[in-house]
């Protein structure tokens, strides 16, 4: 009975109908690839942990980075004598004042129903790589973008596709539900084409078996463990079955209780009543191990000797510690789609992630200590070695997000330098493309991001929107924001491509009639 419960559950907040699908049209924007691309007086900072170092020039030889020249000074805006120089029909970027950084990884981020609004998002924010989390649009056409990215055919970054176990390819669900149908599922899998998977099952034999099976064929893993799972199979479980990414934070605390076996769901409770089960889920980290006691230490301590890589999204659940900030958040009114953000903002009890229906004062300070807690053990695992990446789920915005998911990162105690390596070659690592991606090295392909603007400083230069800056005279402006992304040695304007965002949320406003006015407000004429 519980596997076909959970089931329905599954097939309830899966996917979208094809028929309201807007794939990518054919690439209009971006310059190149050259034979040779000199990017010029950049201060690198190159995803390894390394500090920055400048000016430096970067030669770029077939998309390959051929070269990296230390030149002139601190300081000086002239170019130097020992510059590279620009062969026959080369390109070259005067870079001098600005950063440039490996392309981020959003290592959890569902495609949404337009591929074009998505990906230009990504691309304005750097961010180069995605990992689709289950294909709910279908793997066919998830397979379909991944193959134009590759050929460059859209705007687009490298897509990593992942399928949802007991998914076909066409978005048709049906549960194995032994051992011999999870492996019949994953051979199925790795011959559809699929680069890893997300969820193993409900059950415990199924989800070793997946596991085992993906394992053989050299398909990579990923898990969300739902709430009416971990009493029979928490993350720690996972870990020790194999699974390569723990997605969110289900079944990590239940992996520490040390005087329960279940977490204290009050009487009223019903999973599927959202405003019961986020308002739970934000008590459960105080009833786990307190942080550094034994408990906790054994389970990180296993997690990281297994290779078990965290991807938080730390963005997606910040609502519930402070609902008002998330539905009002500046970006909203010129690069969010009317509908799409009632969808997410307006409470509905049909809708996954919306059900807010009363959220409290107190719910949201158990959010922030649940927060307070969960960030300690993240941050301490990073600490120990443990791989953490950045993904933005469904959150605020795509692109906004996984740059609202690094600012968290520091809140929980990284350093900026520590986030960039999260969101480059941790990320690199998990998806396993780190021998040609995530860091800038002589040899490695020529993702990039360039900044008119200091991250280490402050991340906020990363948001498409830029950071607002008091100048010396009193004037309020916009400093920041990604000015370039080079992905597989196409050069895009990240500005521009914002601009075609806001215009086609423009055109979509103009054709519907809404607006985002207050947003996550009824007007008080709406109210009865």
């Amino acid at each position: 009975m519980l596997p076909c419960i959970l089931a329905l559950l599954i097939q309830s907040f899966s996917g979208i109908a094809q028929e309201l699908l807007t794939t990518s049209p054919p690439r209009k924007e971006g310059e190149g690839p050259w034979k040779q691309f000199i990017i010029r007086g950049a201060t690198i900072i190159d995803g390894t942990l390394a500090p920055p170092v400048g000016p430096v020039d970067i030669v770029i030889e077939n998309n390959r980075i051929k070269s990296i020249h230390l030149v002139g000074a601190v300081g000086s805006s002239a170019f130097s004598k020992n510059s590279p120089k620009l062969q026959e029909g080369g390109k070259e970027l005067d870079a001098r004042g600005m950063y440039i950084l490996p392309g981020f990884f959003d290592t959890h981020q569902h495609i949404g129903d337009n591929a074009e609004y998505t990906f230009k998002l990504d691309l304005a924010h750097g961010i180069t790589s995605i990992r689709d989390p289950g294909c709910g649009n279908g793997l066919n056409w998830v397979a379909d973008l991944r193959k134009k990215s590759k050929t460059n055919e859209i705007v687009a970054p490298r897509i990593k596709a992942y399928l949802r176990f007991g998914f076909d390819a066409d978005g048709k669900f049906n549960l194995p539900t032994n051992e011999e149908e999870a492996r019949a599922w994953i051979q199925y899998a790795h011959q559809a084409g699929a680069d890893g998977i997300k969820d193993a099952g409900f059950s415990p034999e199924v989800i070793k078996a997946a596991l085992d099976e993906s394992k053989k064929v050299g398909l990579r893993s990923m898990i969300h463990h739902r709430q009416t799972m971990v009493g029979r199979w928490n993350a720690l479980q996972s870990a020790r079955a194999g699974v390569n990414s723990l997605e969110h934070w289900y079944g990590l605390p239940e992996s520490m209780f040390t005087d329960r076996k279940v977490q204290d769901f009050p009487e009223y409770f019903n999973y599927q009543n959202e405003q019961n089960r986020f308002a739970e889920a934000g008590k459960l980290w105080k009833q786990t191990a307190e942080p550094f006691s034994e408990k906790w230490n054994e389970v990180m301590d296993e997690m990281i000797g297994l290779d078990l890589a965290m991807s938080p999204t730390f963005a997606v659940y910040e609502k519930y510690r402070d609902y008002m900030r998330a539905r009002t958040l500046e970006w909203f009114p010129e690069y969010a789609f009317p509908a799409k953000f009632k969808r997410r903002y307006y409470p509905n009890r049909l809708v996954h992630g919306a059900a807010l229906h009363y959220w409290t004062t107190q719910q949201e300070g158990d959010w922030r200590k649940n927060y307070e807690l969960w960030m300690k053990f993240i941050n301490e695992y990073k600490n120990r070695g443990g791989k953490v990446t950045t993904g933005s789920d469904e959150a605020m915005l795509f692109g906004f997000s996984l740059i609202r998911e690094m600012e968290l990162l520091q809140e929980a105690g990284f350093h900026p330098l520590e986030v960039i390596n999260s969101a480059t070659l941790r990320g690199a690592q998990v998806l396993g493309v780190d021998d040609d991606l995530g860091s800038i090295e002589i040899g490695k392909l020529a993702d990039l991001v360039i900044v008119d603007g200091n991250p280490i400083e402050n991340l906020k230069v990363l948001y498409g929107t830029g950071a607002i800056k008091l100048t010396d005279d009193d004037e309020v402006v916009r400093v920041g924001g990604v000015k370039y992304t080079i992905k597989d040695g196409i050069l895009f304007d990240a500005k521009a491509l914002l601009a075609d965002v806001k215009q086609m949320v423009d055109e979509e406003k103009a054709k519907t009639g809404e607006e985002i006015v207050q947003p996550g407000f009824y007007h008080h004429s709406q109210i009865k």
